[in-house]
């Protein structure tokens, strides 16, 4: 025998023209839902023969001032300060945290994740782990039963999800004009591992910037590193083996353009005489490289710090409109900083 599949809040929510907040607002009697709508979702939900899980009907909608965090990769620079901007801005705000570091970058079985924080009533969660790879198909697979707010950061545009991210095309795009525009014409690329979502970003920015200059990038210009100085290094040597051209190099972080300069250095290369360096990230101790280094300043602590109003935002319209509110892609323009590493001669 076969048994027919059960109607989702969701369904119910598309069926009434109503948010699945107001759902729950309609199954748990609460009193900020207008009679024609109540009586609209209530046709609806007797209709489709709605059954809300036990755990859909313990929702409430009441604010606990509590969001959650979802993060990876604590012990690199670019999440620690993101969750310090998180961090301030909640405290700032009078919310309090509830913290997970996913075990890796790739994970997707994410539904026990998602189900603890609503058990603990929070109201938004705040994903703040990378875009790496397929890690953001469990998308297409939400548990019915999450019933509130999730904003992203650090991942690629999509209309019906609220995303803080730096603009990382800008960025990169922005670095590669600057090496022009001192009068470098063989400028090779550094990029980061390709299946995360900021590096093809900083490679496309790159590609753009000499595409409009007349330059057509190929292989022989680029070369992929991990993030680390090591991975920085070899690759480095790599480009300069197969563009033995290459006057200037615009890197995807500052740890891969930390080794770019000590390897110029090793290989009698001067620059930015010789070899033009700008990096990505703007960690603090980029002026204090040998020689200092141009670099992308993206601010992440503003990253996380809007990410905290957006979603007080979110979590405030629900509450006071039957309709839900509408996500937002918000992009965080980085600055340029030249230093020695990349001056016109």
């Amino acid at each position: 025998m076969i048994s027919k599949r059960k109607p989702t809040i969701y369904e119910v929510a598309q069926a009434a023209g109503v948010s699945r907040q107001t759902v729950s607002r309609v199954l748990n009697n609460r009193p900020d839902v207008s009679p024609e709508t109540r009586k609209r979702v209530q046709d609806i939900i007797e209709k489709l023969d709605y059954q809300p899980s036990a755990v859909a009907r313990s929702l409430s909608l009441r604010k606990s001032s509590t969001l959650g965090v979802v993060t990876a990769g604590l012990k690199y620079f670019g999440p620690s300060r993101t969750l310090s901007g998180i961090t301030r801005e909640a405290e700032k705000m009078g919310y309090g945290l509830l913290l997970k570091e996913l075990a890796s970058y790739s994970a997707n079985n994410v539904s026990p994740l998602l189900q603890w924080f609503q058990s603990h009533h929070v109201d938004g969660i705040i994903w703040a782990a990378p875009e790496i790879g397929d890690n953001r198909n469990w998308l297409e697979s939400l548990p019915t039963e999450i019933n509130v707010p999730i904003i992203f950061l650090t991942m690629e545009k999509r209309d019906d999800i609220s995303i803080v991210a730096i603009d990382n095309y800008s960025g990169g795009k922005m670095a590669t004009e600057h090496l022009l525009s001192i009068g470098r014409k063989n400028i090779g690329h550094i990029s980061g591992p390709l299946d995360w979502w900021e590096a093809r970003e900083r490679k496309h920015g790159w590609e753009d910037a000499l595409s409009a200059a007349g330059i057509q990038p190929n292989d022989q210009m680029w070369v992929e590193g991990n993030w680390s100085s090591k991975s920085g290094k070899l690759a480095v040597r790599a480009l300069l083996d197969k563009f033995p051209e290459m006057d200037a190099v615009f890197v995807g972080n500052d740890q891969m353009a930390l080794s770019v300069l000590q390897t110029a250095w090793e290989e009698r290369k001067k620059v930015p005489e010789d070899l033009a360096v700008i990096g990505f990230d703007g960690i603090s101790e980029a002026e204090f490289y040998s020689p200092p280094l141009s670099t992308i300043y993206q601010n992440q602590d503003e990253v996380g710090r809007t990410a905290v109003q957006e979603m007080i935002r979110l979590v405030d319209e629900d509450l006071d409109n039957e309709q839900e509110a509408k996500p937002k892609h918000i992009t965080i323009k980085p600055d340029l900083i030249v230093r020695q590493s990349a001056l016109a001669t």
